[in-house]
């Protein structure tokens, strides 16, 4: 079939309309809508059917405007928090318990004899009389080999705003110990030290853990999962793992919760590396790792703390609503911390980055954060200048937004808010009785081996048994978006969906009236260039008979050929060649043929 044709059968078939033309189809277009305005421009006079053009024009442009406003709006995934309060049977958040000072001064006074000449040298440097006060006396030689173990740095916070770092053993200027803020990586000191050593030289859990209960059910140590903390030593969490199943709270307020009684041992805490006494405690999830440092908080020693917890869950839509994840499948970085069998969190996946920039930069893993294999922990013999790779590293701008652009929110989260409030514990005229009970039953001994400065109550239960969650939903849905496209197109142009469908469809016979002149124009050009290769016209059909039967009617080439190169006659009878056949003028006919007749 002839493709012109078929495009044109098709155009009928969709058109149901007259007219091959642009021109036709907007005629037919304006008359068969069912959109208000356009009918008016063909059917009004003059002066109406440009008035009635303006307005069809002012409000298709307003419409398309409005919709663009629209679509914008909904591409841009806003979502909306809302806030509901439920009731239920509640799992109890995990607890980490440690103590402010990570290991027993007893076990590790054997390892602090260079440690303390080196703080003797820094107050020395310190305390050194400044220049110009009159004094002559002179400071002993400081010995610099310590330096070379050990990093030490002095902060000059007399204007908050531009804090100055000196460094003790090469800095010239001198300063007093008023102003100035001495910060010694401790848990460096001893990391050298094999992991089961610092976990022995730390407080073990049958000594730290004196009592425990849990709602009406007594619990010990052995109900605590211990983990090393590279500032805190040896910390023990209560309720935690990823295999075991969380225990549930069966009612709110303090005799439902966990009750714990510590023995910090505050007698034994280590001089210059132990600045606070009492214990760090976390609230978290039963699944991830306590990070102390950025949430966790601190009891006072000779003192009862209760803490009444309240859970918020938060609830937060994926891509493309938020960039958070689920569970961290989809972070490019590597979670260090999944090898405590954990599950990911954004402080979790920041420190993991962080490593992994030291260890690229620097060549080594700093010791605060878990290693991946094959890659050791800096040390000064190995890595002299880690410490300054360190500091410019924490310091970069760049590399921490790498580390923010990398890490994601995860999706679900839960929050415990806390209400804290303490009281002198034990109570001067119990405190006799109290601490006889406990020591015999730590140290089977009928003396009292127990102080206020070492004793630390902790109650932790839930406040009340609702919980709020914090959930997100989509500001702007496809319903919302086809209502209001719609809602925007019947109030300027009294349309409809159909409308929409008539628009369509002239755009679609638009496209085809392209194609057939497109096909015209393709064979138009096609005989062009057959013509231009003729120039010459063709012969008729009676031409073409007459040579092929009469040979006198031949073209002057072809008697030019010679006679042995003639083509030889057709075979049979030829025609008669009467002058009767060919047509001539009637004067030419003289009386002699009339003659003949008769």
């Amino acid at each position: 079939m002839n493709l012109k044709k078929y495009f044109i059968r098709a155009l009928h078939r969709l058109q149901k309309g007259p007219g091959y033309t642009y021109k036709e189809l907007l005629v037919w277009y304006c008359d068969n809508t069912n959109t208000h305005g356009p009918k008016r421009i063909i059917k009004e006079g003059p002066k109406k059917k440009l008035i009635w053009f303006f307005l069809t024009l002012l409000f298709a442009s307003l419409v398309f405007w409005q919709w663009g406003i629209l679509i914008n709006t909904y591409l841009s995934y806003n979502v909306t928090s809302s806030l509901s309060i439920g009731f239920k049977t509640m799992k109890f958040p995990a607890v980490t318990v440690c103590n402010a000072n990570p290991f027993k001064y007893s076990e590790v006074k054997h390892l602090l004899k260079e440690l303390d000449r080196l703080i003797e040298a820094a107050l020395e440097r310190i305390l050194q009389p400044t220049p110009g006060n009159g004094s002559n006396t002179s400071s002993p030689p400081l010995d610099l080999e310590l330096w070379h173990q050990i990093p030490l740095v002095l902060i000059d916070e007399h204007d908050k705003d531009n804090p100055i770092i000196l460094d003790i053993f090469e800095s010239n200027l001198a300063c007093s110990a008023a102003g100035t803020l001495c910060r010694l990586p401790a848990p460096f000191t001893f990391f050298p030290v094999p992991l089961q050593e610092r976990i022995r030289m730390g407080y073990q859990a049958e000594d730290m853990i004196l009592a425990c209960l849990y709602g009406a059910e007594p619990c010990n140590y052995k109900n605590f999962t211990q983990i090393y903390h590279p500032d805190h030593g040896n910390c023990y969490i209560f309720n935690w793992g990823m295999d075991e199943e969380a225990l549930n709270s069966s009612n709110p307020g303090a005799e439902f919760g966990l009750k714990l009684i510590l023995d910090i041992s505050q007698q034994d805490y280590i001089p210059y590396l132990s600045s606070a006494a009492g214990a760090r405690l976390m609230l978290h999830q039963q699944k991830s790792f306590p990070f102390l440092k950025d949430q966790g908080i601190y009891a006072m020693a000779g003192t009862e703390t209760s803490i009444g917890v309240l859970v918020d869950e938060l609830e937060r839509m994926g891509y493309p609503y938020s960039d958070c994840t689920m569970n961290g499948s989809d972070v490019p970085v590597k979670n260090l911390y999944s090898q405590y069998n954990t599950s990911y969190s954004i402080q979790a996946c920041l420190r993991s980055c962080f490593q992994n920039h030291m260890i690229e930069i620097c060549g080594c893993g700093h010791y605060m954060f878990p290693l991946p294999e094959g890659v050791n922990y800096c040390n000064n013999e190995d890595n002299p200048g880690w410490a300054y790779c360190y500091s410019s590293l924490r310091s970069s701008i760049r590399h921490r937004q790498i580390c923010i652009d990398s890490c994601k929110e995860t999706c679900n989260d839960t929050q415990y808010k806390m209400t804290i409030s303490m009281a002198d514990w034990p109570s001067e005229a119990s405190e006799d009785w109290i601490f006889h009970i406990l020591s015999y039953e730590r140290d089977m001994s009928t003396n009292v081996t127990l102080d206020r400065n070492g004793i630390i109550k902790l109650n932790i239960y839930f406040q009340e048994y609702n919980y709020r969650t914090i959930s997100e939903s989509a500001a702007t849905t496809i319903v919302w978006l086809l209502s209001s496209l719609g809602g925007q197109f019947g109030f300027w142009m009294g349309g409809s969906v159909l409308c929409l469908i008539e628009f369509g469809e002239i755009i679609i016979d638009s496209l085809w009236i392209t194609v057939i002149n497109v096909i015209s124009w393709c064979k138009g050009l096609k005989q062009k260039r057959a013509q231009a290769r003729y120039p010459d016209a063709p012969p008729t059909v009676s031409e073409l008979v007459e040579a092929h039967t009469n040979l006198g009617f031949q073209h002057e080439d072809a008697g030019a050929l010679p006679r042995d190169e003639a083509l030889p006659p057709e075979p049979g009878t030829p025609p008669p060649n009467y002058d009767s056949l060919r047509v001539q003028p009637l004067d030419v006919l003289g009386p002699d043929s009339d003659a003949e007749t008769e």
